[in-house]
């Protein structure tokens, strides 16, 4: 998953046989992780907000008629916490308001691009089956970068069915979005022919149209254990135009 704010993205990484790194499994930092950052990181107006903020998130969860408390703070957050923060106190107030699907769908489709991100992030955490797919999937339609980042987390590497998640995958190299960012990229990648047949058709119509070849393609088809690449790409280090 992209971290939230600044969090630091703890991942493992493989080495391709181009020589450069690649891509890994992301892991989700808990909430307790996301906190114990804030407090190292917000000045002390900002903790004190959060702090309230979480309060009263933990007094009043769920859906509490138009909109809940906890709904307002996430809208405040970005001014109180910073750009930087903001994901990750976002994260912080929907988990402490046990937000489930029906209070994550309300606020991805009536909240901002930086709330629906914040939703896509909290995810993981807060719901464990696949009722919140039409959110990864609503995202991945999109063309903010950001926003593809965070839809291709944890829950999506998790109950995606194969079709859509290749798919998304291939949505990432069209728009620029690293696949580092492919939560859980060398498990579902391993032995996917179909993928490996993708990504070379991809590839195949870039080269006939005189254009360059993303990197992380191949970091991608190595994955697949599929590393012959198409006709006319034999140089696997073309950035993406």
């Amino acid at each position: 998953m992209t971290q939230p704010g600044t969090t630091p993205a703890a991942r493992t990484e493989s080495t391709t046989h181009t020589g450069q790194p690649g891509p890994g499994t992301a892991l989700t930092p808990s909430p307790a992780d996301l906190r114990r950052h804030l407090t190292t990181h917000l000045d002390r107006a900002a903790r004190s907000w959060l702090e309230h903020a979480l309060d009263e998130a933990a007094a009043h969860p769920g859906i509490h008629g138009p909109i809940s408390p906890w709904e307002l703070r996430l809208a405040e957050a970005g001014r109180r916490c910073g750009a930087a923060h903001a994901d990750a106190a976002r994260v912080l107030i929907l988990h402490a308001a046990h937000a489930g699907t029906d209070a994550l769908t309300r606020v991805y489709f009536q909240g901002t691009a930086d709330e629906r991100r914040a939703v896509l992030h909290a995810l993981p955490h807060l719901v464990s089956g696949p009722g919140a797919l039409p959110l990864v999937e609503d995202a991945l339609r999109a063309n903010d970068t950001r926003l593809l980042s965070a839809a291709v987390g944890p829950y999506a590497a998790r109950h995606l069915a194969p079709h859509d998640w290749r798919h998304a995958v291939l949505k990432c190299l069209f728009t620029g979005v690293p696949v580092e960012h492919v939560a859980d990229l060398p498990r579902r990648a391993h032995g996917d022919a179909e993928l490996a047949r993708m990504l070379g058709d991809y590839a195949a119509e870039r080269t006939a149209a005189g254009r360059s070849v993303p990197e992380d393609l191949y970091r991608v088809l190595d994955l697949t254990e599929s590393v012959t690449p198409a006709p006319g790409t034999d140089h696997p280090h073309g950035k993406e135009s």
